[in-house]
């Protein structure tokens, strides 16, 4: 009896609902076996017949029905008294040991299968997904990329807490998306769990060794409950951040298997350099090739470089709104023994003759396999071979074209103010900046305190003015700007930074009030003249919360710069195609040459048509005009040094309107005024 009794104890303490399920159906068992003897033994008016089994069907029957009382008693009238009351007890008991406790039991299990599943504790059997690892700002944008894709998607999101919260926004977020933009469907499935990102075992019930890819994202700290603990976590977090280390630990560990998916690839997202480090050499522990691929992506560095090529070229926006997401035009790559045969050259040159729906745009080495890239508005378009049409069109390229001296004031602070001066710095150097020649004229207006983080700028020497000023202080910010305007030869530039550093209720709060500032002067300037060119003063608003958009679009200001979303879009792209990483690192960095892969570095460029050409193209077809330009860009009949290959992505009118050449280019009608600008892909 007492290893009887600690067997159940033991049972009891592990499975008690099975231990709770089994003395329901013993009892009921025991019981409605004990009825039907009863009822078969004793010879009582009613039962004279009835056999034992039949008796035990007739007892479950009546525990189920009531009414069926009349197949033991036929008549209850003439029946003994007996019978009818032992009949009615055995009714009233099974209708509380087994309809009640069996349904009651049931009843439970469903609702706690409900449970687990919503607490993500029960298995999720699933493959080719997309596995999200901790949530943040730029989280719903990746997700809300994939509705661009033309493959349907599964997303599983596995974070601490707030389940409910992020299904609400993934929802928001995705109903916005497509109430805009009524040609897409829902192709993305997403289920949000609720659970430790450091546990392999949940890990594990989210089917992450058959994902396809899996992105670990750094935890929000926006939302902490007060001002104190937030300066707190953003002093903490930039020294490091040892909760991704740890979650990567956990997934290469469970991705480099054996049994794992083939060619998974892990995005990790970094915001400081200990990360980076200690991520870099987590990959050449654990990375297998074929198996789990570890990619870092430096969030601050990419936004301190978009964020300071908008400021310099604002247009830039608008087309890396497009070339960096899935929707329409964007970037491919392709692997082909044939590319290292050739010169890069070479390789552009026969494709231009053979293709006419994608650029194609450079040849890069990496990892010892050359990697053809191109933009195009689907990967078919890169490989179908079509019939380019021979014309005798020229364009006459202004080859001793050099980029205009830029002025920027930069409105306000955010975490990755350093890479944007960062940005800042690498142009100037790509473009030779020497002595007496500087070509960026930078203003910075922001409160004192951040100033002072920033040592007033002091090692950045093209940064020729700081101004203390807060955000209340409306005449010391507009008499600043206007007073760089009247000096500034050329148009200006405003980059209005929304604080990342605050709670999530004051976010972009900072942002929008100083866009009400900016507007004014504006306003104010075409009042007191009526032919005031309002292109001359370009205003890039970055905001975080994507909500904002239509806020800052009502004061008409075109270059709204959501920074999450640019991430974001990078991220789903390298998680889909990996080859681009390198690629989107040449073209966000300013360089002169990267000897280490061999290549000169190219950007992508804005230029003034009016500048780059030294007589305005005739009007003509895009096919005509890429080619026209390529060429004439590579002209034998030139020195080496003032030869820089470009091929022409599109243009944006005077006006903001923008034409990119994806799709047929004999279709796209290329008609380009002295105003309007090019969009190019080349060295500088």
């Amino acid at each position: 009896m007492k290893r009887l009794s600690e067997w159940i104890s033991i049972k009891i303490a592990r499975r008690p609902g099975m231990v709770i399920l089994g003395a329901i159906l013993f009892f009921n068992i025991v019981f409605i076996l004990i009825a039907a003897l009863v009822i078969s033994s004793f010879a009582m008016s009613g039962t004279e017949k009835m056999g034992f089994f039949e008796a035990a069907f007739y007892t479950i029957t009546m525990i189920l029905d009531a009414g069926c009382i009349q197949f033991v008693i036929e008549d209850i009238g003439k029946s003994n008294v007996a019978i009818a009351i032992l009949c009615l007890l055995i009714i009233f008991i099974g209708m509380i040991s087994f309809t009640g406790a069996v349904i009651g039991y049931i009843t439970n299990y469903i609702s706690k299968f409900i449970a687990d599943s919503n607490e993500g504790s029960r298995r999720l059997k699933v493959s080719n997904h997309v596995v999200i690892l901790n949530w943040n700002t730029r989280a719903s944008e990746i997700i809300n990329d994939m509705l661009y894709s033309d493959r349907p998607y599964t997303v599983v999101v596995l974070n601490s807490d707030r389940k409910q919260e992020i299904e609400k926004e993934i929802e928001a977020r995705i109903s916005d998306t497509l109430q805009r933009e009524s040609d897409l469907k829902k192709n993305v499935q997403v289920i949000v769990r609720e659970g430790d990102v450091f546990s392999s075992k949940q890990l594990n019930d989210i089917s992450i060794s058959s994902a396809k890819i899996v992105i670990i994202l750094g935890s929000d700290i926006n939302n902490t409950i007060c001002q104190y603990g937030l300066r707190k976590k953003l002093d903490y977090s930039k020294q490091g951040n040892s909760l991704t280390i740890k979650t990567l630990m956990q997934v290469a560990d469970l991705t480099s298997a054996e049994s794992s998916r083939d060619d998974q690839k892990i995005i990790v997202e970094i915001t400081d350099p200990w990360t980076l480090e200690l991520v870099e050499k987590i990959k050449r522990a654990k990375q297998v090739d074929g198996k789990c691929n570890i990619v870092p992506v430096d969030v601050n560095i990419i936004l301190g470089q978009i964020l300071s090529q908008f400021s310099l070229m604002p247009e830039l926006n608008l087309a890396y709104s497009e070339l960096f997401s899935n929707k329409g035009m964007t970037f491919y790559s392709s692997t082909d023994s044939t590319y290292t045969d050739s010169s890069e050259e070479d390789f552009i040159e026969n494709y231009l003759h053979t293709h006419n729906n994608s650029i194609p745009l450079a040849v890069m080495n990496r990892d010892g396999v050359s990697h053809a890239y191109f933009a195009a508005d689907s990967e078919k378009e890169v490989h179908r071979n079509t019939a380019v049409q021979r014309a005798n069109y020229a364009v006459k390229i202004n080859h001793d074209y050099w980029i205009e001296k830029k002025n920027v004031v930069v409105l306000g602070h955010n975490g990755n103010s350093d890479e944007i001066m960062k940005g800042f710095e690498a142009f100037r150097s790509e473009w030779n900046y020497t002595d007496g020649n500087e070509i960026l004229d930078i203003v910075v207006i922001d409160d004192e305190d951040s100033l002072k983080r920033m040592n007033y700028y002091k090692k950045y020497p093209f940064v020729t003015q700081t101004v203390e000023a807060s955000i209340f202080d409306k005449d010391i910010i507009s008499k600043t700007i206007n007073d760089f305007y009247e000096k500034s030869i050329g148009d200006i530039s405003v980059l209005i930074l929304s604080d990342d550093e605050v709670l999530n209720e004051e976010l972009d709060a900072n942002a929008l009030t100083n866009l009400v500032y900016v507007r004014d002067i504006i306003e104010s300037k075409k009042k007191e003249n009526p032919d005031f060119d309002v292109e001359s003063i370009d205003v890039i608003v970055e905001i975080i919360e994507p909500k904002h958009h239509d806020i800052v679009n009502s004061y008409s200001i075109n270059n709204v710069v959501i920074s999450n979303r640019y991430i974001s879009k990078m991220i789903m792209q390298i998680g889909e195609k990996e080859d681009l990483f390198d690629f989107y690192n040449d073209i966000l960095t300013y360089d002169i040459e990267d000897s280490t892969n061999g290549y000169e570095s190219k950007e992508i460029y804005i230029k003034k048509v009016g500048e780059f050409f030294k007589e305005l193209p005739s009007p003509t077809d895009a096919e005509q005009f890429i080619r026209a330009v390529y060429y004439a860009s590579i002209d034998d009949s030139i020195p080496k040094e003032k030869q820089n290959p470009t091929l022409p992505l599109g243009y944006v009118k005077a006006g903001g309107e923008m034409v990119i050449f994806e799709g047929d280019q004999s279709t796209i009608r290329v008609e380009l005024e002295a105003r309007d600008k090019l969009i190019v892909f080349s060295n500088h």
